[in-house]
């Protein structure tokens, strides 16, 4: 049996296991509630600071982007028709010259010399026709009175004929001479920009062989690219409503196209590549565009009316797929899924998922949750007057 002590003991120790879980409960209720209520005041997700702009509407182009080539509308090569030694350089290397410029001289002499001789044949040969008309003439009175035999007349006739096709001798000898003469002169056949000379004063140059110069025309000038096969249907279609409007600009200035026209289209797609060839003019009149030079070509097939258009920024993707955070009017951010559209410029098309007027978030899209609360750090009178002049800029 245990002692009056021992029983005292136990009595107490038993009553505190007892009494341990309720308390503990009671404190895990206490210490539970304590945090919730300070998460939700005093932890709260302070607002998002984003900058927005409105999606506005523009009519913007439908386009193709590709790389092309510039080429000159004309080139010649300046090669000599006549045979001699080039007495004078009339040009300036790269210089602009227009048709039937003086370029070089080639030594005359000769030629004024068989010109001469041409000439005086010519003469001989017209004496000797007069002479041979004369004495038809004579034997054809005789041949009337039975005077001459038949031969004879026919022989004063024949030598008629052939005094005439002398002549005709005589007179292309003549012009062949005069054109040899005007051959020595060499004048340039277009207008365009001479190359550098590939002959110097004093050199013996012969006729057809071996060019003088080069010579292109610079104004206009071709823009030659191709387009893949499964782009072809839609350019044949808008060609056959009209003409298509190009854009080409140079890879280090591509604030400052230039404007042509769609002037060809290839007959064939090439089997290797899967392309085919176009080619459009356009206006070079400052020779800013120079041949041989790669160029950004932009061929504008259509345009499409009232486009939704935002900042190039606005756009976000997601595994979901594209989106933008709209700003609604209780300054709540709502993720919108959308569809984007071609690039202009400094703003994309929207194809589908936004409405004009909406305020979309162009920057500070990475502290934006969908739902939660955003402060606008941009006055939406600016971004908007920004959206407007770069959505005019490429309308």
């Amino acid at each position: 049996m245990r002692s009056p002590v021992e029983q005292l003991n136990v009595r107490p120790v038993g009553r505190r296991r007892g009494a341990l879980p309720a308390l503990a409960g009671v404190a895990v209720l206490a210490l539970g509630a304590c945090p919730r209520a300070k998460t939700a005041g005093g932890f709260a997700r302070p607002p998002a600071s984003v900058s927005v702009a409105p999606a506005v509407t523009e009519n913007v182009p439908v386009y193709l982007d590709e790389v092309g080539k510039c080429v000159a509308r004309e080139v010649v090569s300046v090669v000599p028709q006549v045979s001699g030694r080039l007495t004078e350089i009339l040009f300036a290397d790269g210089s602009d010259v227009h048709t039937g410029d003086p370029l070089f001289t080639i030594d005359p002499r000769p030629y004024h010399a068989q010109l001469d001789a041409s000439e005086a044949a010519l003469a001989q040969a017209r004496a000797t026709l007069g002479l041979a008309n004369t004495e038809f003439a004579r034997a054809s009175q005789l041949y009337k009175t039975k005077a001459i035999a038949e031969q004879e007349y026919e022989t004063r006739r024949n030598a008629v004929e052939v005094a005439e096709a002398q002549v005709k001798q005589g007179e292309a000898a003549v012009a062949t001479a005069r054109l040899n003469v005007e051959y020595c002169s060499i004048r340039s056949p277009i207008e365009g920009r001479t190359g550098h000379r590939l002959v110097d004063i004093g050199n013996v140059v012969t006729a057809n062989s071996g060019s003088l110069l080069t010579i292109q025309r610079l104004d206009p000038i071709y823009a030659d690219f191709t387009v893949t096969q499964n782009d072809l249907t839609a350019v044949q279609r808008e060609m056959a409503r009209g003409a298509l409007r190009v854009e080409i600009r140079l890879p280090d200035e591509p604030d400052h196209p230039a404007s042509g026209e769609l002037t060809f289209l290839d007959n064939a797609v090439q089997d290797a590549t899967g392309t085919v060839t176009l080619r459009a003019t356009v206006p070079n009149h400052a020779h800013h565009f120079w041949p041989g030079r790669f160029v950004k070509v932009r061929l504008v097939l259509d345009t499409l009316q009232g486009a939704v258009l935002v900042p190039a920024s606005a756009p976000q993707v997601s595994g979901r797929g594209p989106f933008v955070y709209v700003v609604k009017p209780d300054s709540t951010a709502e993720l919108r899924p959308v569809t984007p559209g071609q690039r202009q410029g400094d703003m994309v098309v929207i194809s589908t998922g936004l409405a004009a007027g909406e305020q979309v978030v162009v920057n500070g899209q990475l502290g934006v949750t969908p739902g939660g609360k955003v402060q606008v750090t941009q006055a939406p009178n600016a971004v908007a007057n920004l959206s407007r002049a770069r959505a005019g800029s490429v309308s």
